[in-house]
């Protein structure tokens, strides 16, 4: 995957960042030595082109980390993260404890407009009100080298929607990335066929005059994706693993 992201932020000029909910520094360990444009956190982080580091400040997390460890401690399975700017309730291994994660999160954050409660996949998450990956996105877009490009964004979480937002009015490609509604028009069905859409992306981009395009999904694995979820008809559709 390093070599394979290496490639593709040589071939488009720099223009490839990741938009994420962990910190960026977990990133750069995960795709160590390659060091790209990163928003993290849904955007509270963000390192531009230039390496240049943004980082709103630190929220006062104690009350919510509190009621997040209090929560946790009476659920088995249940998984506390503390972010830099962000606290969040995991309960992929206790998902039975959805509503009892949702109340207490939601509780800890009342009355407080600072924070906003995010409902990922299989989390509960406070962080500061005001940012997420679309927002994170298109500061990208307003800065050089992504500037004047067509944007591309994959993503499997419900905390992507905000990112294919802001890239379809852009004319750009949004996929989603594993089952679920979506607002992204296309969709690919597992993390291995995102592997496969990049590698054909590489070796499209390293033909004479490619010029920088961007391939959207297609071949196996890949189709349109319906707004609720099923799959959509009609070209771009194929065989899903």
């Amino acid at each position: 995957l390093v070599a394979l992201l290496t490639d593709l932020h040589e071939l488009l000029g720099g223009a490839l960042a990741i938009v994420t909910g962990r910190q960026i520094d977990a990133i750069d360990r995960f795709l160590a030595p390659l060091r790209l444009p990163a928003a993290g956190e849904h955007g509270v982080q963000r390192r531009d082109a230039e390496g240049r580091m943004q980082e709103r400040p630190t929220p006062d997390l104690h009350g919510v980390l509190d009621a997040a460890n209090r929560v946790a401690g009476e659920h088995p399975g249940l998984l506390v993260e503390r972010k830099h700017a962000a606290i969040a309730l995991h309960y992929r291994q206790a998902p039975d404890c959805e509503a009892v994660c949702r109340a207490a999160m939601a509780a800890a954050i009342e009355g407080q407009p600072q924070f906003e409660l995010l409902h990922g996949k299989f989390v509960f998450e406070v962080k500061p009100s005001g940012v997420n990956k679309g927002i994170a996105i298109d500061a990208f877009m307003r800065e050089a080298p992504f500037a004047g490009r067509v944007p591309v964004f994959a993503g499997d979480d419900t905390t992507d929607e905000t990112g294919f937002a802001v890239v379809q009015p852009r004319g750009g490609i949004a996929v989603k990335v594993g089952p679920g509604p979506t607002q992204a028009a296309h969709r690919l069905d597992s993390t291995r066929s995102v592997f496969e859409w990049l590698v054909n992306a590489r070796d499209l981009l390293r033909q004479p005059g490619a010029g920088g395009a961007a391939a959207s999904p297609g071949g196996g694995g890949a189709h349109e994706a319906g707004h609720d979820g099923a799959d959509g008809a009609g070209a771009g559709a194929g065989d899903g693993e």
